[in-house]
């Protein structure tokens, strides 16, 4: 059963990929009332290199500013998934850019390393306008949801020193532990991980290529909330859980918000949790002084 679910997962994913892949890449510049929303603004080399900025016209000029990073197993998805989230933040005046990213490919030999490597040209070329735009450059937040989530956090904690805090809603941080390849579910997604890692899965003596792809063993300190769904069949519950005590372990300040009866992606499913729980929790983790 569980088997069938983790698959239609996957097919679900790869179809809002498809879907989602026809849609227009011009760039297009929207001022409302003060406000400015910059669509596909490029950071980069390559076609996928494109962010959308958007700019609150009431942000203070020592806000924060907060990084978007999508999700799609790593071989899908585009930032037009995660509009919800932007256009809310936009209401709370706090600045954002939603950002695409390379896929994995074997065909092209894109894993996670060269999606991280998009990650650090999209934080340069942000970090570069941070006075045109008026936030503040040492107060950027990587927010990222399943793969994206698994992307943020690894960046986040190999770059301490670029990030002030992380959030990650239903993300992967355990490629390599015994907990996860003993794990049914590791058993479904470890061709998918094979990729995204670009070495092959050896349940029996795992390549410390995994454990470099891991955020749970990548740990620095960098402020981190943590959404995890107790029935999630495709990030197993102990990916959140083990972060988070991994966390409390070295005292890095971090916040686990364990969601009772909810499965991958809540915020998509569920208006009562995304209202009440998911984005109250977002804006106070932005907003909350950790010094």
């Amino acid at each position: 059963m569980k088997k069938h679910i983790l698959n239609y997962h996957f097919w679900i994913l790869g179809m809002m990929g498809m879907l989602l892949s026809s849609c227009i890449t011009a760039q297009r510049v929207v001022n409302e009332e003060g406000s400015k929303k910059n669509y596909n603004y490029k950071y980069g080399v390559d076609k996928r290199n494109v962010m959308d900025v958007f700019l609150p016209q009431n942000h203070s000029e020592d806000s924060p500013l907060v990084m978007i990073v999508h999700g799609g197993a790593w071989k899908f998805g585009r930032k037009e998934h995660m509009k919800m989230i932007q256009k809310r933040l936009f209401k709370e005046n706090i600045p954002t850019v939603n950002i695409n990213y390379r896929l994995v490919s074997s065909k092209k030999g894109i894993t996670y390393q060269q999606q991280l490597e998009d990650i650090e040209s999209a934080v340069k070329e942000t970090k570069k306008h941070s006075q045109e735009w008026k936030f503040n450059p040492g107060n950027l937040i990587l927010l990222g949801e399943s793969a994206g989530g698994h992307l943020a956090l690894l960046y986040g904690y190999n770059n301490p020193d670029k990030v002030s805090k992380l959030i990650s809603m239903s993300g992967p941080t355990d490629f390599y532990s015994e907990r996860f390849t003993s794990t049914l579910n590791s058993k479904y997604t470890s061709p998918t991980i094979q990729d995204v890692v670009g070495t092959k899965f050896k349940r029996g003596n795992i390549a410390e290529e995994f454990r470099k792809a891991s955020p749970l063993w990548q740990v620095s300190h960098v402020p981190t909330l943590i959404f995890q769904g107790d029935l999630d069949h495709l990030v197993n519950k102990n990916q959140g859980l083990s972060l988070a005590s991994k966390l409390e372990e070295k005292q890095i300040p971090h916040k686990l918000v364990y969601m009772k009866n909810a499965g991958h992606m809540p915020r998509l499913f569920s208006k009562k949790k995304r209202d009440s729980l998911i984005f109250p929790n977002i804006i106070e983790f932005i907003r909350e002084d950790f010094k």
